[in-house]
């Protein structure tokens, strides 16, 4: 059977417009070189089932992207076909019911910032221009999560086609497998979402957030502290602990530790009181700054995050979840330290804190602390000098490692474990019966 792609939508490599479609699919300014051999930009779900139509009548492997955030482009392989769901970027707001429908292409700053408006909100991630289809298949680790959860957590269903072009409605009654899956499987999802049902929150009437920066040379205090009291700290706080050799938005060019703390609270007392444990660092004197409270909008939180990194830039990260004490954890992060690309890469410890219950889905791996390095550079030639950084570190900590995070991973370059055991044989078994002949990728580093 031949079936034709979407005129205008499409390209075959080697045809103009190809490589411009490629990089685009890249947020990195580092873009690997991997090369579909077909790539098609859809613009509803019916574009969605004709290409993968056509990649089932022709043999080829399937990935997807919707944003392009990804910092290794998963999506990005030899040959097969590339789908691109960034242009499924609809969105209906059911303000009474308090739920919302939204395509995989929609921004999850850009919902953010029109649940705002409406008194509602959504964890959505933490950068602007991630696209919430690749951020909810990998759990979505976004503001407010702690207390929240993952937003995954807050998917209610998903409208998905199959590898041979079925329509399905998937929810905890309906192909309840695929719904499982789809909250957490990340690239290695056996279908194309092209439409999420979430389950919408209040908006906080408050958002606030507590900022302290010390020097380097108590590094082994703060961290120490940091993980210390991390089952202590209010769900309602994010707090991080962030390194790099600069701090520009305070005039800082030395290295330092910045702990920041971003609290989403119903009152100011609330948010105060829980924001009062990071004054019990025991070198709180030795700050070279202390803001116990800033007042802040969720469009400010935005604008501090991006100029930590900017675009245009190259990056490579690599993470791990652990539940290693600060005296094990230390050596790791002096010696990551000490070999730190200059600013704007960084070191960033998120103190999970105690895991509470969450649903069955396939997310299903966490733990007390998340470590995450980002390196990052502008020149092409400093490649081979910083682009492994990220993922040596990370080797040499490995035996304190539980696994790795999705947001964040290098499984191409460091395969490392993502999900519970029991949930990634699930995982292979609904990957079996939702796509038997294989058509859609699986993980980096995975067959």
């Amino acid at each position: 059977m031949v079936v034709a792609l979407p005129a205008g939508q499409h390209f075959l490599r080697g045809d103009d417009g190809y490589e411009a479609a490629r990089r685009a699919t890249v947020w990195n300014g580092r873009v690997p070189p991997r090369y579909p051999d077909v790539i098609v930009q859809a613009r509803d779900s019916e574009d969605v089932v004709t290409a993968l139509r056509y990649a089932d009548a022709g043999g080829l492997r399937v990935t997807v992207c919707s944003g392009g955030r990804s910092w290794h482009a998963n999506h990005l392989r030899d040959g097969g076909l590339l789908l691109d769901v960034g242009r499924l970027d609809h969105c209906a707001v059911d303000a009474d019911r308090m739920t919302a429908v939204v395509g995989p292409g929609k921004e999850g700053s850009v919902l953010a910032a029109e649940l705002d408006a409406e008194g509602l909100f959504f964890p959505t991630g933490h950068c602007t221009g991630v696209a919430l289809g690749g951020y909810l298949l990998q759990g979505g680790y976004g503001w407010n999560s702690r207390r929240l959860g993952p937003a995954c957590e807050s998917v209610l269903a998903v409208d998905v086609v199959t590898a041979d072009g079925r329509r399905l409605y998937c929810d905890a009654e309906h192909h309840p497998d695929l719904y499982w899956a789809a909250r957490g499987a990340g690239p290695g999802f056996c279908g194309v979402v092209t439409a999420f049902h979430l389950a919408l929150h209040p908006r906080p009437a408050v958002c606030a957030a507590g900022l302290y920066v010390y020097p380097l040379d108590v590094l082994d205090e703060v961290f120490t502290w940091a993980r210390r009291i991390g089952a202590e700290v209010d769900r309602r706080i994010e707090m991080q602990v962030v390194v790099s050799r600069a701090v520009p938005a305070i005039g800082l060019d030395q290295p330092a530790i910045v702990v920041v703390a971003p609290v989403f609270a119903d009152t100011e007392d609330e948010a105060i009181e829980a924001l009062a444990l990071l004054d019990t660092c025991p070198v709180v004197g030795q700050a070279l700054v202390r803001a116990p409270y800033v007042p802040k909008t969720l469009a400010t939180l935005y604008e501090e995050v991006m100029s930590n990194c900017p675009a245009g830039y190259r990056y490579a990260t690599d993470n791990m979840w652990s539940s290693a004490s600060a005296a094990d954890l230390l050596p790791g992060i002096r010696r990551a330290i000490d070999t730190m690309p200059p600013y704007p890469a960084q070191l960033l410890l998120v103190n999970w804190g105690a895991v509470p219950s969450r649903p069955d889905m396939a997310f299903s791996l966490e733990d007390d602390v998340f470590l995450t390095l980002y390196s990052s550079w502008q020149d092409p030639a400093d490649d081979d000098k910083y682009a492994d950084w990220a993922r040596s570190n990370m080797a040499a900590m490995e035996a304190l490692a539980s696994g790795t995070q999705l947001a964040d991973e290098n499984l191409g370059q460091r395969p490392a474990r993502f999900a519970a055991d029991a949930a990634m044989a699930r995982l292979d078994s609904v990957r079996a019966a939702y796509d038997p002949h294989g058509r859609f990728q699986a993980w980096m580093g995975r067959l």
